[in-house]
């Protein structure tokens, strides 16, 4: 599909998705009512961006799915709910179209994977209500493709699972897939196991979703040598559905599912969206989308609250979707200040990830002398520093990271090694940031 035709095909089901909504869905007709907006023939910057809290104080109002229902609730058959890693949870429904359009907007995602016809599955998540990998599931199921839920398992389970079915695609976060491959190598340590790489060996391809990190070099590398195989980033959200994916032959970067919704970038400074027609340079900024096809419970205009980069050079995929360099690179409300300096937690991450002496780490912030600072707590491969040799291996390890922190990112933070195991670990999102309240002298 070339672009012109790509633009108009948004134009059309846009028209359509907005004739339907405006006669029958009440958040959408009593938001552009409120905003003074004749929607029947407003284009689509016209109509006023969406927020979180919008829908927060929505389901508020009207428990317990909220009023963004397109059709009566006797019409859904489907229900997720959204993690709550940035607030309070959003419970969200789909009629059964709805649904079979998530499947196909994961068919693409699978396409632009590479998925082959003899791959098997794995899904080594909960299956609770969070939306997780619930739709790639299915997507893969109607695909034709075998599907292995890893539900209800320990990760030592879930490996074993993963080594008897000889799965060669496994879907979790990025997080998850780093968790096991650390389990992964504490079993070969025990006699009669195999080891890691044996373990792992039928799996090439691992495809993360669920927070920033399969973008992000240091932390993909990591993954990619741990287990031996290919990593494929892909992004979307609860209230949007899975809306980019990267493809196989340009790594590190994320295209727009642009068939199935129309994405914009907004400035954070001015609030309002950049001109992106025929640019030619890096536009940096938060996304915003309109899914075209969830027609049961849309979004339209919404900040999702990611920071992202568009790459305006061609992709040698040869499609003509918008790419995102980098995939995620943080998000609006997770910006750290530390010493004048803005920073996302993923920039920090990705540094860290860089010294395979670390296993797992958190950082919050703390006031010290009325000035912030940032404290990392450490997991490393020789634990707590109980011998002089230790010490001086852990002296050694926080002088590298705290040079390569001000190096490049202008300041230095505090480091302390904690014991091993002590700090959480999930096969959801991970939770590394915490904010400490109050201040210290």
């Amino acid at each position: 599909m070339k672009t012109e035709e790509l633009r108009l095909l948004q134009q059309e089901r846009l028209r359509e998705l907005l004739r339907v909504v405006g006669t029958s869905n009440r958040f959408w007709q009593s938001k552009w009512q409120a905003a003074g907006v004749d929607v029947a023939n407003a284009e689509l910057a016209q109509l006023p961006l969406t927020t979180k809290a919008e829908l927060v104080e929505d389901h508020k109002a009207h428990p317990p799915y909220g009023s963004n229902l397109t059709f009566a609730v006797g019409a859904y058959s489907r229900f997720c709910q959204t993690s709550g890693t940035t607030g309070q949870p959003l419970r969200w429904l789909d009629t059964p179209e709805s649904w079979q359009w998530m499947l196909g907007c994961w068919e693409q995602i699978f396409e632009l994977a590479g998925l082959r016809a003899d791959d098997r599955l794995a899904f080594p998540f909960s299956f609770g209500p969070f939306l997780g990998f619930w739709a790639a599931f299915e997507g893969a199921a109607r695909l034709g493709r075998l599907c292995l839920p890893g539900g209800g398992m320990s990760s030592e389970a879930r490996l074993k699972f993963i080594e008897e079915n000889q799965a060669t695609v496994v879907c979790c976060t990025p997080t998850y897939a780093l968790r096991l491959g650390e389990v992964a190598a504490e079993l070969a340590k025990q006699p009669g196991n195999s080891t890691a790489s044996e373990m792992l060996k039928s799996v090439r391809l691992l495809i993360v979703a669920g927070e920033p990190g399969g973008s992000v070099t240091s932390i993909r590398h990591k993954i990619e040598e741990s287990w031996g195989a290919r990593v494929i980033d892909h992004w979307g959200m609860t209230e949007v559905g899975p809306l980019a994916g990267e493809c196989v032959e340009n790594p590190g970067g994320l295209h727009v599912l642009e068939t199935e919704c129309i994405a914009e970038i907004l400035d954070t400074v001015t609030g309002q969206p950049f001109d992106l027609k025929d640019t030619t340079a890096p536009v940096r900024g938060e996304l915003v989308i309109t899914n075209l096809g969830r027609v049961g419970s849309p979004m339209i205009r919404y900040r999702t609250g990611d920071i992202v980069e568009l790459d305006p050079q061609p992709c040698p995929c040869g499609r003509p979707l918008m790419r995102l360099k980098g995939g995620i690179l943080g998000r609006v409300d997770d910006m750290l200040t530390i010493r004048g300096n803005n920073v996302f937690p993923t920039a920090i991450e990705a540094i860290l990830r860089e010294f395979s002496e670390v296993i797992e780490f958190q950082f919050e912030t703390v006031t010290r002398d009325s000035m912030p600072q940032l404290q990392i707590d450490v997991e490393t491969t020789f634990g707590l520093p109980n011998s002089e040799s230790e010490t001086e291996q852990f002296t050694l390890l926080v002088e590298r990271i705290a040079a390569a922190i001000h190096d490049r990112l202008h300041f230095r933070p505090e480091i302390v090694a904690v014991p091993p195991q002590s700090l959480p670990r999930s096969e959801l999102k991970s939770r590394r940031m915490r904010r400490r309240k109050g201040t210290e002298s």
